[in-house]
């Protein structure tokens, strides 16, 4: 076996192909190289359509990878396509360097960008079970057995199951502490649903603009630059409109193509934001020549993680890229979707996506004044809890509020034994609508 450097990151690319195959999937993975910090030294296409089981590529394109990693002084080989652990050791030792694939090269980026704890734990989760099924690779050691020595001998066990034993207590642990995690999320999102927030979640390919827009919609200063997974962990903010009040915006991971089933399962909890949100913004890059393949690889990401049903607006975003483009709103018409046509970098369009907002949540809720006496302060004091109070004044015989909130809440106000004002107001807010 060779010896396992890590000393640079030098890459060869190797991009497995089939007839018909997307024309834009090699920019795209040498984009992901970039993102992962390797300089890319060279690059070699290898049609694919018949995959070899000991080396996905065939002996013949095995030998042609070896002189170009020879010649361009590559010490790191990434494949553009997933490789079985039996693949990814013969070509490691037929290539004499690191070989990492697709799969491998995603989470060493969401490793980099992992910011939080809950980001860093479901991470090292999905590395961990992807190594798990990678043990036998490059380690002649794990093969040895312990014992031999006085006290120790006997059969003992080998390094491999040693190994496999220590690394499925660190996953449990890991899934231990997750799950905590998701009790902690899943009380504040019961709270958001028992204040009746509406919940609207950005989704869309990889450097669509999630971030951009998420930071002018809500000044949150959220990290957003023109790189592949730019943003890992999920951040949420309160946006408020003028007739729709508070919504709960949330800005998501970007997928890309093939997202790796081992980060579907590991980031539940982040993308419980999109499945679990009343609204999703899709959006998507206007320029991209492949934008329509974009929407559909989306979406199928949407439909594993049981979002696919949600109601959606397409958001065309960088119009500023396509000459002569302006923003403008497409209503729904039959089966299509919204669509609205905009620049988060620019700000055009963004009246039009905030009215859009506006115009979607606005009935669910109820604006009024009420008479409120003297005995009920307890309902006063709870509606100024909930931030639902635009305005009061005092008088001799109580208050008169004006109030801003949710049906749904307001409902639930309404039904309760102090209740008589807020139900005097919701036929009111019936009629008018």
């Amino acid at each position: 076996m060779f010896d396992r450097s890590r000393r640079g990151e030098h890459a060869l690319l190797i991009h497995p192909h089939r007839s018909g195959a997307d024309p834009d999937a090699e920019q795209e993975f040498n984009e992901l190289a970039r993102s992962a910090g390797a300089e890319v030294v060279a690059s070699l296409g290898a049609r694919l359509e018949r995959p070899n089981p000991a080396t996905l590529i065939g002996s013949g394109k095995v030998e042609e990878a070896k002189l170009a990693a020879d010649a361009s002084g590559a010490d790191l080989v990434l494949v553009d396509h997933q490789l079985s652990p039996v693949q990814e050791r013969n070509l490691e030792k037929a290539l004499g360097r690191r070989v990492v694939d697709r799969t491998g090269l995603i989470l060493d980026i969401f490793a980099l960008r992992a910011r939080s704890h809950e980001g860093k734990l479901q991470v090292e989760l999905a590395q961990l079970r992807h190594l798990a099924t990678r043990l036998v690779r490059g380690w002649t050691h794990l093969e040895r057995q312990r014992g031999g020595s006085i006290g120790l001998r006997g059969p003992g066990e080998t390094q491999l199951e040693t190994d496999r034993r220590l690394l499925q207590k660190r996953v449990d642990m890991l899934q231990k502490r997750l799950d905590k995690v998701e009790v902690q999320h899943a009380q504040m999102r019961r709270a958001r649903e028992r204040n009746a927030i509406p919940r609207v979640a950005l989704v869309g390919y990889t450097n669509a603009g999630k971030s951009t827009l998420f930071n002018t919609l809500t000044g949150a200063g959220a990290y957003a630059a023109d790189q592949l997974f730019a943003t890992l962990d999920p951040t949420v903010r309160r946006l408020r409109l003028p007739g729709a009040g508070v919504l709960v915006l949330a800005d998501t991971v970007g997928f890309v193509r093939d997202l790796p089933h081992e980060l579907v399962a590991a980031f539940r909890s982040t993308l419980s934001e999109a499945r679990e949100a009343d609204l999703l913004l899709h959006l998507v890059d206007a320029a991209d020549p492949l934008r329509e393949e974009r929407i559909a690889q989306v979406d199928a990401v949407l439909e594993e993680i049981g979002a696919g049903d949600l109601p959606q607006v397409l958001l065309f975003n960088k119009i500023d890229r396509i000459e002569g483009a302006v923003a403008r709103h497409d209503p729904a018409v039959g089966g299509s979707r919204e669509r609205i046509w905009m620049s988060a970098q620019r700000g055009d369009g963004l009246d039009l996506l905030r009215d859009a907002l506006d115009a979607r949540f606005r009935s669910r809720r109820v604006v009024g004044e009420l008479d409120l006496p003297p005995q009920a302060g307890r309902l006063r004091a709870r509606l100024h809890a909930l931030e639902a109070v635009a305005g009061e004044t005092a008088g001799e015989h109580g208050w008169r509020v004006r109030v801003d909130l949710p049906a749904a809440v307001a409902e639930q106000l309404a039904a309760e034994a102090d209740g008589a004002p807020l139900r005097a107001l919701l036929p009111a807010r019936e009629e008018t609508d």
